[in-house]
This record gives C-alpha cells, structure tokens and sequence, in this order.
C-alpha cells in the first residue's frame, strides 16, 4: 500500500476493482465493509484462543474474507482471477460444527470474553450474509459464497458455545 489516504473519496465516492467509482453507500462497499468488521472481529478471536489448530483455521477463513471481499468489489462483467476456498472450508465447518457441542435452548451470550466475542463475530457474519443477499439481487452473488457465510454463523455459534463453558 502505497498511500494511506488519497483524498479521492473526500466528497463520498470510492472505487470498486478497476478504477470504477461508485457512491461509498453502494450495497458492494457497505457488504465489503461489513466483511472487514467481520474480519477485524474474527482476528480478536483468533489473538485469544489458545488451540493451534483452531487458530489456523480462524486464520484460512480471515483469508478467505479478503478473496471474498475482492469478489465483491468486482464489477459486473470483470473478471476476478482470485480463486475462491468457499466450498472446502465449508465442509471443515460442517465437520467441526458436527464435533461440537449443541447447545439446548437459546443462548444468551456473555459467558466470558471469548465466548462473547465469538457471539459478537457470529452476529456480525449473519449481517453480512444479509448484505450479501441484498447484493445477489442486485448483482449476484456465488452460490458458494452464500452458504459459506451461512455456515460460517453456525460454526461460530458451536464454537462460542465450546467456550463458554
């Protein structure tokens, strides 16, 4: 990164992938920033948990956000060469939701920090799987990268629920 500030979004426009300028409230900025919400919140989860593997795991998906997000910020009719690990990380999802623990009932977050923290990256990735089905109809979205986030909520649901006892 070259310049931390250009002074090109001043009077409320941004670019998307290629130089085109859109309003900064576009849905594509407003979901990627979302993501990035996601993302910052995903790394405070990741600074604290203690299994290895596990912040491995937290660390591939903070990865994928940013793939994701220069999807995103792809305009219609570019093409985006960066390859997309939505499918495999979802099946590990799948597998280590099944792995968890279910909780019974409904859940109210707050057991200890980590665990509330994971609540917290857990609510902020169903606001962006929203975002991202405002967009779909818009300008569509990859299917894979749809249930991904779906999955991703779940994961985090178990994985908070691990912690919190």
């Amino acid at each position: 990164m070259k310049e931390i500030y250009t002074k090109t979004g001043d009077k409320g426009m941004t670019s998307l992938k290629g130089g085109v300028r859109v309003p900064k409230d576009d849905i594509r900025i407003e979901t990627n920033g979302m993501i990035d919400l996601l993302n910052s919140n995903l790394g405070l989860v990741r600074a604290a948990t203690v299994d290895n593997a596990e912040k491995e795991f937290i660390l591939s998906v903070q990865k994928e956000l940013m793939i994701i997000m220069s999807h995103v910020a792809t305009p219609q009719g570019v093409d985006n060469q960066k390859e997309l690990h939505c499918s495999a990380l979802t099946r590990k999802m799948e597998e280590q939701i099944d792995s968890l623990p279910h909780p019974e009932g409904f859940v109210i977050p707050g057991a200890n920090l980590l665990s509330s923290q994971i609540h917290i990256a857990r609510s902020t990735a169903r606001t962006v799987e929203r975002r991202l089905w405002t967009l779909e109809k818009k300008y569509g979205v990859k299917e894979e990268i749809l249930i991904f986030f779906n999955r991703l909520s779940d994961y985090l649901f178990t994985l908070a629920e691990k912690y919190s006892k």
